[in-house]
C-alpha cells in the first residue's frame, strides 16, 4: 500500500509495523494441500517450520495470498518476505481452525446490514467470506487486467490493493473493503507478529526486528527502564515452543 507507512521496503512501512506490534492470536488445524512457494521455502534457523501445505486454503486462494503477503511485506535488511516468514501459512491454519468455522460468532440469523458498531453482520464463516474476498479480488483484476492477482506486476497489485481497501474494488455481491480492511489486514499482521507456534513469525524474525523479548509476559518494569532502548532480551526472544 502506497502512503508512507505502506511502502513496500520503506522505513515508514516498517515504522507503522513496529507499531502494531505484538497483535497476538490463536490458531488451529491438522493436514495438507501443496502451495508453490511453501514448498521451496527455508525456515530461518531457531525454530520448527510448521508442517507444509496448507490446511484450508485451495490452489488459486494460496497463490493469491501469497502474492498479496509478498507484495505487503516483501524482504528487506530486516526480515524475510512475507510468505517465508510465514503469514500465509498463519493465515490459512486461522481459517482451517475454530475461528475460521465462526465458533464464536452467532451464525443463525436473521441477518441484515448492521453498522460498523454492530460487529460482524454476515452469513458466512470468516474462512467463507475469506475465500469469497480472494474470489471477488480476482475478479476485479480480470476484469481490469484481464489476468488474475498473482500474475500482476508491482505497480498493478498496489492498485488493486488500494482499490480494494478504498471499496473502489466493491462489487453488489460482495463489499471488499469489508473483507479487506475487517479480515485480510487483521490476520496479516497477526501473522506476522503472533507466537511462532500459530505459523507466522518464523524464527521470531518480527519480534527481533521491534525489539520484543517474548514470553514470558512480565516486562511491565521494563518498560519504563528500557522506554527507547533496545531490550538485552530482544535479540533472542522466548516463545511459547521454548516453554514447552
Amino acid at each position: 500500500m502506497k502512503d508512507d507507512r505502506d511502502k513496500p521496503g520503506s522505513d515508514g512501512r516498517r515504522a507503522f509495523l513496529k507499531g502494531a506490534g505484538a497483535t497476538l492470536a490463536l490458531a488451529g488445524g491438522a493436514a495438507p494441500a501443496v502451495s508453490k512457494a511453501q514448498s521451496s521455502q527455508a525456515a530461518p534457523d531457531d525454530g520448527p517450520a510448521p508442517a507444509a501445505g496448507y490446511q484450508s486454503l485451495g490452489l488459486e486462494e494460496a497463490a493469491t495470498t501469497e502474492a498479496i503477503v509478498e507484495h505487503m511485506w516483501p524482504a528487506d535488511h530486516l526480515t524475510p518476505s512475507g510468505v517465508d516468514l510465514g503469514i500465509a501459512t498463519y493465515i490459512d491454519r486461522q481459517l482451517a481452525g475454530a475461528f475460521g468455522r465462526g465458533d464464536r460468532l452467532y451464525m443463525n440469523g436473521p441477518f441484515r446490514k448492521g453498522k460498523a458498531q454492530h460487529g460482524y453482520q454476515l452469513p458466512l464463516t470468516p474462512e467463507a467470506f475469506y475465500k469469497a474476498g480472494i474470489a471477488a479480488l480476482n475478479g476485479w483484476c480480470a476484469a481490469t487486467y484481464k489476468k488474475p492477482f498473482e500474475q500482476l506486476g508491482a505497480e498493478e497489485r498496489e492498485a488493486a490493493l488500494q482499490a480494494a481497501a478504498s471499496g473502489k474494488a466493491n462489487s453488489p455481491a460482495l463489499n471488499v473493503a469489508a473483507w479487506f480492511n475487517g479480515l485480510f489486514y487483521p490476520l496479516f499482521v497477526q501473522g506476522a507478529f503472533a507466537d511462532p507456534i500459530y505459523g507466522g513469525n518464523r524464527g521470531k524474525a518480527a519480534w527481533k526486528m521491534v525489539g520484543y523479548p517474548g514470553l514470558p509476559a512480565n516486562y511491565r518494569n521494563d518498560v519504563i527502564v528500557f522506554r527507547g532502548k533496545r531490550h538485552p532480551k530482544s535479540d533472542t526472544p522466548k516463545s511459547i515452543g521454548d516453554f514447552s
